[in-house]
């Protein structure tokens, strides 16, 4: 491979990388000239890819949508994600993977032409079922992928539980997956301090167009947000599974639904179980290890409606 040509893929990868890129900072990177910047800028547009340009002092390149959508750079995590997506997709489930998914899905929206777009927004809906079913929209979600990855503020219409729309000014940090859900870590502007927003409660993102400087979200302060905004919805059963396996077996097998999960002595384990109703318990007891002794603790009335509930389900088995 020429100079040329690897440095012109190295411009490619970094142009898809972030949404703005000031020519003297892409010369920097690629340890050339802003003149042999423009040159590279002229070669991938020979190649069919659009990049628009920007004059002055903050002037530079960012690559664009065109009339066809042309080949993209990946890394190995997004293309051997979109190769596990596809196949589990057909198979109608898909549990890991979605943040580089989500990554791979920004790539995407930033340079897929304008008909391919249309024909997009048309077929979602189909796919994800009927509209306000109460799902993430793909649009919300990818407009705040691209506002994280380039720290541009964003104007957050927000539909609490229960609550009045909100207005919010916030600094997207990250998106997290948790237990099926979509949450947005960010500095809210207002408030001076870290808040998490569900997903699915975002009505509208718009981008403000405006940078800002990163700031630092320890990981364990994303864990301790999300736990707060989880116990905001409609819970209204409460119940503790007592299981006979040790803290780390239990949370190794569970994983991300290991949540909650504490240390009753050595060999015991104390999970927090509980919903809107005895079937959101059934439904989380569910998920303990096959052949592990547990006992479950809970109010006298809830544990008659559970046991209701599996009663009905033992009863229809044997009709």
């Amino acid at each position: 491979m020429h100079d040329s040509t690897g440095r012109a893929l190295a411009l490619l990868n970094l142009l898809q990388s972030h949404r703005h890129w000031p020519a003297p900072e892409l010369a920097e990177r690629l340890g050339v000239t802003v003149r042999t910047v423009r040159r590279d800028v002229g070669r991938l547009r020979g190649l069919g890819y659009r990049i628009g340009s920007t004059a002055g002092v903050h002037g530079g390149y960012r690559l664009e949508a065109g009339a066809s959508l042309p080949p993209l750079l990946l890394s190995d995590e997004e293309a051997v994600t979109i190769a596990i997506g596809l196949r589990l997709v057909a198979a109608g489930r898909l549990h890991r993977g979605a943040e580089f998914a989500l990554s791979v899905l920004a790539k995407l929206e930033q340079v897929l032409p304008a008909r391919l777009r249309r024909r997009v927004g048309a077929l979602t809906p189909a796919l994800h079922g009927v509209p306000g079913d109460g799902g993430v929209s793909s649009a919300v979600l990818t407009d705040l992928a691209l506002a994280c990855r380039d720290r541009e503020r964003v104007r957050l219409a927000y539909q609490p539980a229960g609550g009045a729309r909100q207005e919010r000014r916030v600094e997207p940090h990250s998106l997290v997956p948790v237990g099926g859900d979509w949450y947005l870590g960010c500095w809210d502007l207002a408030r001076g301090d870290w808040r998490t927003f569900r997903v699915d409660r975002l009505a509208a993102v718009e981008p403000l167009r405006v940078g800002f400087a990163p700031r630092t979200l320890p990981p364990e302060r994303v864990d301790e947000l999300i736990a707060v905004v989880r116990t905001w919805g409609p819970r209204t059963l409460d119940a503790v599974a007592v299981v006979d396996m040790p803290v780390e077996r239990f949370t190794a097998a569970l994983g991300g639904w290991a949540r909650g999960a504490t240390a009753d002595g050595p060999e015991r384990t104390r999970w927090p179980v509980g919903g809107s109703s005895a079937r959101d318990i059934a439904y989380g007891l569910s998920w303990l290890p096959e052949g592990t002794p547990y006992r479950v603790e809970l109010a006298d009335a809830d544990r008659e409606a559970l046991r209701e509930s599996l009663q009905r389900m033992l009863a229809a088995l044997d009709r």
